[in-house]
């Protein structure tokens, strides 16, 4: 099971401003930069990120964006229902499409419980956990203070 790319970056967007973010609002340019997404993408997953009340954006000089929660408020499994629907795998079309009726029933319980121990790990992961458990490197510094670049989300469920 892999996370889709529009969440591993979320996460790995929401995770840089949980680091730099903490002396004021971090620019897209800025997270563009330190993690190599791409700024028009950025943009788009941030516009969901807002939406769902996850960072507040400042405008003007100066500007940018923040965490609009405590880091230790916001869950991997928030980020990731903020920019991708929750895959539910005995709902999906291709799933569907491959099983017949007498193998859906039979198996419907282990994809039900799969989902849902899935959603339940990554809501007790936050980002003051990650923050806290060290998952980034060093990379080139963010106007003047250092900066972070992310391998991505590692662990047991990406």
């Amino acid at each position: 099971m892999r996370l889709s790319t529009k969440s591993r970056y979320a996460i790995t967007a929401m995770l840089d401003l949980a680091v730099n973010g903490t002396q004021g609002p971090v620019t897209l340019a800025d997270i563009s930069e330190n993690q190599s997404i791409s700024l028009s993408y950025l943009e788009q997953l941030f516009a969901s990120l807002r939406a769902k009340g996850l960072v507040r954006g400042l405008r003007g000089p100066g500007g940018g964006y923040y965490l609009a929660q405590h880091a230790g408020e916001i869950s991997v499994a928030d980020i990731v229902c903020a920019v991708d629907e929750w895959v539910e795998y005995t709902r999906s079309p291709a799933y569907l499409s491959k099983n017949s009726e007498s193998s859906l029933s039979s198996t419907r319980g282990l994809w039900e419980d799969l989902s849902q121990q899935l959603f339940d790990f990554l809501a007790d992961v936050t980002l003051a956990d990650l923050v806290q458990r060290g998952e980034y490197r060093g990379s080139a510094p963010r106007g003047g203070k250092p900066g972070h670049r992310f391998d991505g989300v590692r662990g047991r469920a990406a």
